[in-house]
């Protein structure tokens, strides 16, 4: 089943609106109806009034169908008397912008309500569980249901022929690596991904297994996850059959659970882009997303791996979107080889953990860099998307003085070296004079083995003070002054000057890596 809440969010995508009764988004809904004029005991939680001449008399059939909520097609002047309709009648108003086609619509609705369970957004198919319970009564054994990356997505209660290693599975979530460099080296991952026959997988005391049969559960050419059962012996007759059939019945569900989910992530995936491109309805879409109107920051993630580097960035857009709905803290899109994720602002530590905890759900070997943008209001927010590629790539850049020890940089706490960046950036692409008092110094420290640069940078730092640039550089304090007074030979400091001593330390620390 899914709640309110989920529905107004897929729903929003199509111009349809909630009009009161806020405190029913969590109501859970479990079947849909439309009116009927042969049957008048038409009863669903969700209500498509289609043929209403009226708000009015759409809750009048909500309240006689016993609904939670009714969809009525209907402008937006209507909807103060949609509120209190709704309010009176203790039924949630939905009004549908009378642009949208009502079959458009309603195929929408039913999909996502007669589903009957979470999808991969949610909690995941409560009735995969039912199947895994089903189909170990017809294999005989114990069932777990993984997908392509040996997570798992159900199991069934029943324990005959169950070992220490399902059991480990099942705790953790998630085939132990161990396991799995096992199950590569034997080959039978590499079996899997190109046969549909159940394969037998001989015991292993020594990893706490008894024997496996395994089949793949594929849609096409595409390998979907696969089903394991605990087994001593090889399966063979009915049973084989019934795994077999069991892995198509599997991918079914698979898909009908991936199209589910992937409407709602789209949905979210299009509004997030709407307010990093920024959008004159910013805190309406804020809105439709269910963030709260306070500051919020955007996050830019990447993923680097030599293996699939397209598909870790798929998987970490799908753990950042898994979840159920309203209790994740961020909403997310992709946009070329980035993840974009605004989340309420709580500081740039909080951001720094949600960073950790995204990579830590990823496989060991792929490594993730980020950028926290400062917090901002909702119209602000392609702002903070720019500061948050901008720390991006300061820490993809890897300097010393890239992000903070503890996690990716945050432009609030690391505007300097942003800035630094920008200078440097701008150094390499030849943006910078190529010539004046700092090159001529360089020059000359490179032909006669001086070190004016240097003392330069120590007398500028040290804002002047002979003696406090003297300890930096290790020399005593008429050295560096009479190094001053060479240095003015071969060139013109003017380090009276102060627009020409800003210069000189912008073009250091532009020169600087």
């Amino acid at each position: 089943m899914i709640t309110l809440d989920r529905l107004v969010n897929v729903l929003g995508a199509y111009g349809v609106r909630l009009c009161g009764r806020p405190e029913r988004r969590s109501a859970r809904l479990r079947s849909v109806a439309m009116p009927d004029a042969t049957d008048g005991r038409v009863t669903g939680d969700v209500l498509v009034a289609v043929g209403a001449g009226s708000v009015t008399e759409a809750v009048r059939w909500a309240v006689a169908a016993q609904a939670t909520v009714v969809l009525v097609r209907a402008g937006a002047e209507t909807a103060r008397e949609a509120t209190v309709a709704g309010e009176s009648n203790d039924v949630a108003v939905m009004l549908v912008d009378p642009a949208v086609s009502w079959s458009q619509l309603v195929g929408v609705v039913y999909g996502l309500v007669l589903e009957g369970r979470e999808t991969e957004s949610g909690r995941g198919p409560t009735d995969l569980f039912a199947l895994a319970d089903s189909l170990a009564d017809a294999v005989g054994g114990a069932v777990t249901i993984e997908d392509p990356l040996s997570r798992v997505l159900a199991y069934s209660r029943s324990q005959q022929a169950g070992d220490p290693a399902r059991l480990e599975t099942i705790l953790v979530r998630q085939v132990p690596e161990r396991l799995r460099e096992m199950f590569r080296a034997r080959g039978v991952l590499a079996r899997l991904a190109a046969t549909d026959e159940p394969i037998f997988v001989e015991p292993d005391p020594s990893h706490g297994m008894t024997g496996r049969m395994v089949v793949a559960v594929r849609a096409g050419r595409e390998l979907l996850g696969s089903v394991w059962v605990t087994c001593g012996s090889p399966l063979t007759g009915t049973r084989h059959t019934a795994l077999a059939n069991g892995a198509r019945t599997v991918a079914l569900h698979l898909l009908r659970s991936r199209a589910s989910a992937d409407l709602e992530r789209q949905v979210e995936s299009d509004l997030v882009v709407r307010l990093l491109e920024g959008t004159a309805d910013a805190a309406t879409v804020v809105s439709r997303l269910g963030l709260a109107a306070r500051e919020m920051r955007v996050v830019a993630v990447r993923t680097h791996t030599s293996e699939e580097p397209h598909a870790m960035l798929l998987l970490a857009f799908e753990r950042a979107t898994t979840g159920f709905g309203w209790s994740r803290p961020g909403r997310s899109t992709l946009l070329g080889d980035t993840l974009y994720t605004i989340l309420p602002d709580a500081g740039a530590a909080a951001a720094r953990e949600w960073v950790a905890a995204l990579g830590a759900g990823l496989p060991p070997r792929v490594r993730v860099t980020a950028g926290i943008g400062a917090a901002a209001q909702a119209a602000e927010l392609p702002a903070s998307r720019r500061e948050a590629e901008e720390c991006l790539a300061l820490h993809e850049s890897d300097t010393s003085h890239a992000a903070p020890a503890d996690g990716p940089p945050a432009y609030d706490e690391s505007w300097d070296d942003i800035l630094l960046h920008r200078l440097r950036a701008a150094a390499r692409a030849g943006r910078v004079p190529a010539r004046g008092p700092v090159s001529a110094l360089r020059r000359h420290d490179a032909l006669h083995d001086t070190h004016y640069v240097a003392t330069l940078r120590a007398w500028l730092e040290a804002q002047g003070d002979l003696a406090v640039a003297a300890e930096r550089l290790g020399v005593h304090a008429n050295t560096v002054r009479n190094r001053l007074r060479r240095m003015s030979e071969v060139t013109s400091l003017n380090l009276d000057d102060p627009r020409k001593r800003l210069a000189m330390v912008i073009t250091l620390a532009a020169e600087d890596e």
